[in-house]
This record gives C-alpha cells, structure tokens and sequence, in this order.
C-alpha cells in the first residue's frame, strides 16, 4: 500500500475504527478525553468550526474585532477572550489551535504555537512566502511524533479525490504524463487602498496589521462578509498570495493527492504585468517535479484568472469548469473538478482492455468530516490527510510560482537548500519583510 493510502486508511473517521496506539488508550491522552481548544479568529471562517470544536474545550477565543470576539463569546461563553493572539498561545491549558485569522498571520501563529507543543489545525494557505513554508513543515517535521496538524484544505473529504488516485494510480490513462490545476476567479485591484477615517473603536487594527509593513486603514479591507472577507485583502503582497494561496491550495490539492511529489527542481511563469502592490489576476505558472518511484518526472502546472490549459479534446470546454483539474497520460486524459471526473480514452492503444477497476473492498475509504479528523489525530494516531509536510510542500511548491514570476524568467530550485540556484537574485523573492518586533520563531 503507498504511503498516502495508507495515510488515508490510518486515518479515517468516517467509514472505519480509528486504531490507535497503545500507549494513548488510557490516561491523559485517552480519546474520550477532551482538548482544550484556542480558537483564533471568531468570525467568517471560525464560525464554520463552531460546531466541530464543540465537543471540545473551547478554553481561548481571540479576535483583533472585539464584535467578533462578543460574536465567538456567545457560544463559548467560558472561553477566556484576547485581541492579541502571542498573549493567548501563551494560555497555560491551550494544548490545541484552530487558526482563522488573516493570511499574512498563518505561519507565524503555526511556529509560535507548534513551539508550545500545540496541535494546529490551519486555515489555509499555510504560508505567505516560500520561507515561511519551509520554516513551518521543519518545525512539524521536528514534532511530527507529538503534534497532529492540518492544512484547511477541506474540500479534500470529497470522495472524489479517492477515485482521481485509484484511476491514475491503476492505468486508466496509461503512464501519467503531465498534471495541471485552475482556477477561474478573477479580482483585480490597482494598488493598496488609500488612508480613509480611522479604525472603529472594536477594531484592533495594528494588530490586524501583525507582522506586515504597515498600511493605512481603509475600511475596504473589511468589506467582505462572512467567510469572504479574504477577498477584500488577500490579493495585495503584504497581506496574501493571491489565487495562488487562495483557491490555490484547494484546486492544486486534486493534483498533490494523486501524484505523492517532492519539491520542484524548476519554476517559471507569466502573467498580468508586475505591480508592486498587488498579485497578478491572471498566471500560469510550470513546474519540473521529480520522478519518484512509480511515474517519471513529472510537468505540472497552476493557471488562474483566465490562463487555461489546451483541452485535451478538442470538444471539451475546460472553461466550463470554475476550479478544476486535468491529468494526462499516454493512453488518455481525465478532467476533474472537487466532487465530479470524466475520463477520456485516445490513441489507437486506449481500448481500456489494460485497465482493471479495484474492487469496491480495495477501495480507499472515505476520509469522514474533515475537522474531525484532526482532532481524532490530536487525541491518537497523529495522522491526517493534509499535514504540514503535504501542505507546506505544496504551497512553498506554488509560492514558487511567484519566485518565478517576481523573477521574469525560469528559476531552477534547490529544494533541500531552499535556494535559487539560477538566477541566484530570484531568492530575495523567497521571504518577506516584517515589521520590527515581530518575529516567525517565537
């Protein structure tokens, strides 16, 4: 079995017994017991885990929105509340994290809380730069024995994504040849928004500022309503990535779950021209990822706002599809979205003859609710889907992406490094900037 079905299987919530080891059945870590949960972010994104946590200890709620915070009190009324998220990590009893807050803030509170021996689960994406995704998948690298993690990536419950790996994996498209992933979503903006009035009384805005340089506040950043308000910020530098971390790290996880990679050895792209201030609407970006040891080195590629790839049949329309996937091999293609797959025989050989169907037995089960999932792992096995080694090797893998175009060439990548081997000025786009006192590492 490899390694991510096994994974998989390990781990399942839903279809399955949780197996776990023996020196975790009874005692303090016995999985009847309950985690004491902080919950960062008590609005949009952190309302969605109101119910998943409640079974929980939900013993710390932070928010730099004091409304939100009385909004995350009104269910967890015995929750202590904080506005400054390094002063709530700090909470004696927290031994779990469930993080909602801005983009620019996700590695840092991963590392701070993971320091503390903290299980995370983290909204997505995992990292704002290349650096900071390799500082945080170290860190769980370091911990992997003790803490459970979990990328956002929620849509990887979908059962769809089991079938997309069994087809690949057993030959329906012959030998796996190429990958890519999209996404259509489209918002441009000119630049950061001019000062506008002062922040209101409830609203911490320094704090909401955090690590980043600073910017004027500008009630247009908040804009946004419940569960969308990242759409308000989250294109300009210094506060996210763009598509790339956003739907990003959704749609490329159709292809990362199938094709079990390792960090790219090259990266290049094109796109809207550079602007200073904000990420391009419209990318295409290439990898080169390694062979491993069942397919051969492997092209895989992210388009967003309006790149696409070729179809692969001349009557299937790709832009039909918001976000999805598409696979092609040497007897054939598959194209996908998160719940739904078509595949598509071509060449004189693709007669399917060679491709046998698992057995419903051999199945990879379902993976069951996704939060869940995490915080069975917190209480036993450890194991979940989307960890910070799967999820940070893919965002540092996409975050590249924009090396690439920040460099306006081909870059080729040392990934044990982290380093731009070529052209060696392209690693100044590996990091950002942050504002004094405030470090990755605390």
């Amino acid at each position: 079995m490899k390694r991510r079905d096994f994974l998989r299987s390990a781990a399942v919530t839903g279809a399955g017994v949780l197996i776990l080891p023996r020196t975790r059945l009874f005692g303090a870590d016995a999985p009847s017991n309950k985690l004491n949960i902080a919950l960062l972010g008590t609005w949009g994104r952190g309302e969605a885990h109101f119910n998943a946590i409640a079974s929980e200890n939900v013993v710390a709620l932070c928010d730099v929105n004091e409304e939100h915070l009385a909004f995350g009190a009104k269910r967890f009324p015995a929750a202590k509340t904080y506005v400054d998220w390094r002063k709530c990590l700090d909470q004696k009893d927290v031994n779990a994290v469930v993080c909602c807050t801005a983009d620019h803030t996700h590695a840092f509170i991963a590392n701070w809380a993971m320091n503390r021996d903290q299980h995370v689960y983290m909204e997505k994406p995992l990292a704002n730069s290349v650096e900071e995704a390799r500082v945080v998948r170290a860190k769980y690298l370091q911990k992997r024995a003790k803490l459970a993690t979990q990328v956002g990536m929620q849509r990887h419950a979908h059962e769809n994504f089991n079938r997309l790996r069994e087809l690949v994996h057993d030959g329906a498209i012959g030998d796996l040849e190429s990958a890519c992933a999209w996404g259509n979503r489209r918002l441009p903006r000119p630049g950061y928004l001019p000062a506008q009035g002062e922040p209101p009384p409830h609203l911490h805005y320094d704090l909401w500022i955090g690590p980043s340089p600073f910017h004027p506040y500008n009630p247009g950043y908040f804009a946004g309503g419940p569960g969308m308000n990242c759409l308000s910020w989250n294109m300009y530098w210094d506060f996210g990535s763009g598509q790339v971390g956003d739907m990003g790290s959704h749609t490329m996880d159709l292809v990362w779950n199938v094709i079990d990679p390792d960090l790219p050895v090259s990266a290049e792209a094109k796109g809207d021209p550079y602007n200073a201030d904000v990420t391009p609407v419209k990318l295409e970006a290439h990898f080169g990822l390694p062979a491993n040891n069942w397919r051969r080195a492997l092209p895989v590629a992210w388009y967003q706002g309006g790149a696409m790839p070729e179809t692969p049949i001349k009557f299937i329309d790709l832009n039909q599809i918001d976000h999805g996937a598409l696979f092609e091999g040497s007897r054939g293609s598959i194209v996908a979205d998160f719940t739904n797959r078509v595949l598509f025989p071509s060449g004189r050989d693709a007669d399917l003859t060679y491709y046998r169907p698992r057995a419903k037995d051999k199945l990879i089960p379902p993976l069951g609710d996704f939060q869940k999932q995490w915080i069975n792992a917190c209480k036993g096995s450890l194991k979940t889907s989307c960890d910070f080694d799967y999820g940070g090797t893919m965002i540092e893998t996409l975050l590249l992406g924009l090396v690439a175009y920040r460099a306006g060439r081909k870059i080729t990548y040392d990934g044990a490094a982290g380093r731009v081997t070529d052209p060696a000025e392209a690693n100044a786009f590996l990091r950002r900037t942050y504002r004094p006192g405030w470090t990755l590492n605390g």
